[in-house]
C-alpha cells in the first residue's frame, strides 16, 4: 500500500492549506509547484483576490502564482479532497495581552469536519507548549468522531516566515517538524522535503517544537528590551546608543540587537503565550514580563521624548504640529497589526498636539478601521517636529535639506532606527 507521501506525490491525494495569510500562502504555493493543494481561507474576497493572482498580503507577486497546481476555495466541503492539513492561522493576543486562541479552535474545528481516517493535520500556528494535543486535537476529534494516533496523525511544525525578507524563504530555512509517533514524524518530514531544500530538523516530540518557536521570538524580545533600556540609560547621559553598539560590536561576540519599536505578530506576541503558560505551573516569569513592559512603553517614550525636547525649545506643545513617517509594524511591508507606531501617535495627542501620519505601504482604510486615524494626503512645511518611526526603503537616503523643506524653524527630527545619525548638522536630531 502506497503511503500517504507517495500518494501526494502522484497527486492521488492533495494536501491542504487552512489559512492564507502571509505564511500560510508561500507555503501554499510552494507545494503547489509539486503536488496538488487546496488552499483555504474563510474570507470570500480573499480567495477572489488569490485567484485572480493578487496576494492580499502584498508579500508575493503575479507571477508567484504561475505554474501552480491549486485550488483556491473558502468551501469546507473542497477541504475533503486532502488527507494533509496544514493550518496556518493568526495567533493574536487581545487587549489584556492574554492569548486568543479563537481563529486556531475555529481552524481546528473546520479540519475536523472534513477529516477522514488515515489524514494527517499538521499546525504550524505559534502557541504555548501542549497546545496543540490539550486543546486543538480535542476539538478535531470531536468534530471527526476519529480517534487521534488511531485513525489520524497530528503534527506541529513552527513557521519561521519574516515578513519583507526575501532573502530567508520558506525553501531556504531549515524546517524545525514534529509528530504525535515515529511514523508521523517521519511523514511530516517527508512531506516538508518536497519544498524545503534547506531540510528539516525532527523535534523529539509536539511539545519541543512548539517551545522551540516561542522561544526564539522571546529570545529577540529580551535583547531589543535591554537595548532600549540601554537607550534610556545612555540618553541621559547625552550618549548616542547606536555609537555605544557600533564599538562594542567590535568585540566577535557581541550580539548585534538595536534597540526600536516591537510590534507586529510575532515578538510582540509571542512571549505572552508563554508567561500565559508559564502561570500554570505557578511560576512567574520576570525577565520576559519586563522585556514585555520595557518595549510596550517605547512608543510612548519616543512621544514624551519628542514633547519634553519642544517644550526645552521654547515651543508651545499644544497645537505644534508633528509628522510622524511610518505606521507599519516594521520596514517595507504593509502590514500594520500590533504596530507600536500607534503608541508614539496617541501619545503625542494627549499633549494637544496636531498629528500627521504618512507611510509609502500602510493603507489608510485599515488603520482608520483599527486605529482611528487615516494617512496624511500631504504633507506640511511647517512641522515643529519629525518622527522617523519606521525605516521604509523610501526614507534611508532623505536628507538634510528634505526635512528643512518640511519643518518650521528649531524643528526636532526623531530618527528612532537611527539611519541618520550623523547626517544631520542644523536640525537638532534625537535617536534612540
Amino acid at each position: 500500500m502506497n503511503s500517504l507521501y507517495d500518494r501526494l506525490i502522484a497527486k492521488e491525494t492533495k494536501l491542504s492549506v487552512v489559512g492564507l495569510g502571509y505564511v500560510g500562502l508561500p507555503i501554499a504555493l510552494e507545494f503547489a509547484k509539486k503536488i496538488a493543494v487546496v488552499g483555504f481561507d474563510i474570507k470570500p474576497d480573499r480567495i477572489e483576490m488569490m485567484r485572480n493572482h493578487d496576494d492580499p498580503s502584498e508579500e508575493l507577486e503575479s507571477k508567484d502564482f504561475e505554474g501552480t497546481d491549486i485550488h483556491f476555495t473558502s468551501n469546507i466541503e473542497d477541504l475533503r479532497q486532502a488527507s494533509f492539513h496544514i493550518v496556518a492561522v493568526p495567533t493574536p493576543i487581545n487587549k489584556h495581552n492574554l492569548p486568543d486562541l479563537s481563529p486556531l479552535l475555529k481552524a481546528s474545528i473546520t479540519v475536523g469536519k472534513a477529516l477522514k481516517k488515515g489524514d494527517y493535520v499538521v499546525f504550524e500556528s505559534t502557541v504555548y507548549p501542549g497546545a496543540t494535543e490539550e486543546d486543538c486535537v480535542p476539538l478535531l476529534e470531536q468534530y471527526s468522531g476519529l480517534k487521534y494516533g488511531v485513525d489520524f496523525k497530528v503534527g506541529y511544525s513552527p513557521e519561521r516566515i519574516n515578513p519583507g525578507d526575501k532573502e530567508h524563504t520558506i525553501t531556504r530555512i531549515t524546517k524545525v517538524v514534529s509528530g504525535c509517533d515515529e511514523e508521523a514524524l517521519e511523514i511530516i518530514s517527508k512531506v516538508y522535503e518536497i519544498v524545503v531544500a534547506a531540510g528539516v530538523y525532527k523535534a523529539p516530540n509536539i511539545k519541543v517544537a512548539e517551545a522551540a518557536k516561542i522561544i526564539e521570538n522571546t529570545q529577540r524580545d529580551v535583547n531589543i528590551a535591554l537595548m532600549n533600556e540601554l537607550s534610556i540609560i545612555f540618553s541621559r547621559m547625552g550618549i548616542n546608543t547606536f555609537d555605544v553598539l557600533e564599538a562594542a560590536g567590535t568585540k566577535w561576540n557581541f550580539l548585534k540587537f538595536y534597540p526600536g519599536l516591537v510590534g507586529g505578530h510575532c515578538i510582540g506576541v509571542d512571549p505572552y503565550y508563554l508567561a500565559f503558560k508559564a502561570k500554570e505551573y505557578r511560576y512567574h516569569p520576570q525577565i520576559i514580563n519586563s522585556g514585555r513592559f520595557v518595549n510596550d512603553s517605547m512608543g510612548y517614550y519616543v512621544a514624551k521624548q519628542t514633547v519634553k525636547r519642544l517644550i526645552s525649545m521654547g515651543k508651545n506643545i499644544l497645537g505644534s504640529k508633528v509628522l510622524v513617517m511610518g505606521a507599519t509594524f516594521k520596514e517595507d511591508v504593509s502590514d500594520i497589526r500590533n504596530s507600536r507606531v500607534v503608541d508614539v501617535i496617541s501619545e503625542l495627542k494627549t499633549y494637544g498636539a496636531t498629528v500627521d501620519v504618512v507611510d509609502c505601504y500602510a493603507s489608510s482604510k485599515e488603520l482608520k478601521e483599527e486605529y482611528g486615524f487615516e494617512l496624511s494626503q500631504n504633507i506640511r512645511n511647517d512641522y515643529d517636529a519629525v518622527i522617523v518611526a519606521v525605516n521604509h526603503k523610501q526614507y534611508l537616503n532623505l536628507d538634510e535639506e528634505y526635512f528643512k523643506s518640511i519643518t518650521a524653524p528649531k524643528a526636532v527630527l526623531f530618527d528612532v532606527k537611527g539611519i541618520y545619525r550623523h547626517k544631520m548638522k542644523e536640525i537638532t536630531y534625537m535617536s534612540l
